[in-house]
């Protein structure tokens, strides 16, 4: 017998792509599909609904496929409770765990629906019962400890990824069409002030991630006095935005070159790790602006505004600056405050320290 599952679709499906690429992930890996329900949202406010059934030679490509098709939102109809199993160490997770979306998700325990919280990517889902209660929670795998409930599999499983809907959703829906050289670039800055204008002026938060090409082009002045203004709640960069920014204000070069003449300094191809001596020098940043020694730039400005910012090293930085967070795994858990990861919640990890890179 041909092994097979019935996935369902829901929401704005065709909009959001999401039917189309079912289709195709489940063409590409071999499989086949049958159309048993399509209902069509036919008012903007309408979602859609399709009901498949796929099939696969083996029992193993259909896991594979049903799997692709989960991280999409197709999930199964009728499921079964999540499967269960206990982290035999630490930092070990069972076999065949379920890794996590950054997407809304939830886990079917008892016959219920339970939310997971604190959700982020490639995180393994534990499962507590506590006086009759059940909570689900993301956790990475170096924070898994012997004896933790651990999801297994798709089984039980339903997630929620974002939705393309008919009309315009939120401040930034516009972006998701990209910037490219056929664009006009001018009406997308446009559109991005207007949003940030929109987002602050509806109490919501504005987190910036940034590279060090924000920098190098020029735009280190028009960031900074953002901040200065209050439009930027949290900034996320890593090293080398912080060194060129620190370089801009103690040299006026960026990598070397001034960004506004594009010379080239002489000796300039040394600036940034001058730069870097003379923080490390002062004790840090934030001790370089009590000293005077920083007074202009993003960084400068987040200090002095004492807005929350995050500094995360690479193996292929130079210094690092004493505020870099060269330990990648506290790095991303300082990190997930901001939300630039798809993490919600905090509570299960150190933040004291965010903000100011300490």
């Amino acid at each position: 017998m041909t092994p097979s599952r019935v996935v369902e679709l829901e929401g704005h499906i065709i909009d959001s792509g999401m039917m189309g690429a079912s289709f195709g992930i489940i063409m590409d890996h071999g499989g086949s599909f049958d159309v048993e329900t399509f209902d069509i949202g036919r008012q903007k406010d309408e979602e859609s609904y399709a009901r498949l059934v796929v099939t696969a030679d083996t029992e193993e490509k259909l896991e594979r496929i049903v799997s692709e098709l989960h991280k999409r939102g197709a999930n199964p109809a009728d499921p079964d409770d999540a499967e269960v199993a206990v982290a035999p160490a630490d930092q070990v997770v069972p076999q065949g765990f379920y890794s996590t979306t950054n997407h809304p998700t939830q886990i079917r325990y008892g016959g219920e629906w339970v939310e997971v919280e604190q959700i982020e990517m490639d995180c393994a889902v534990v499962v507590e019962e506590t006086a009759g209660s059940v909570r689900a929670y993301a956790r990475v795998l170096n924070a898994i400890e012997k004896g933790d409930r651990i999801v297994t599999g798709d089984i039980g499983v339903r997630v929620r990824p974002p939705e393309r809907p008919r009309e315009k959703d939120g401040a930034f829906g516009f972006m998701r069409g990209g910037i490219s050289a056929e664009r006009p670039s001018k009406s997308t800055i446009q559109q991005v002030a207007e949003a940030i204008e929109e987002t602050k002026s509806t109490g919501g938060n504005i987190l910036v991630v940034a590279g060090p090409a924000v920098i190098h082009a020029g735009a280190r002045e028009d960031l900074a006095r953002l901040v200065d203004a209050g439009y930027i709640d949290y900034l996320s960069v890593g090293n080398g935005f912080a060194v060129h920014d620190i370089e801009r204000d103690l040299y006026g070069t960026s990598l070397g070159v001034d960004t506004e003449t594009l010379d080239h300094a002489r000796h300039g191809h040394k600036h940034h790790i001058y730069a870097i001596s003379e923080i490390i020098r002062a004790g840090g940043i934030e001790a370089a602006v009590s000293d005077g020694l920083l007074k202009s730039g993003v960084m400068f400005q987040c200090v002095a505004h004492d807005v929350p910012y995050v500094i995360a090293g690479s193996i292929r930085d130079d210094g690092p600056l004493p505020d870099t967070i060269t330990d990648a795994y506290r790095g991303a858990k300082r990190d997930q405050r901001t939300g630039s990861k798809g993490g919600h919640g905090v509570d299960a990890f150190d933040v004291t320290a965010f903000g100011r890179g300490r």
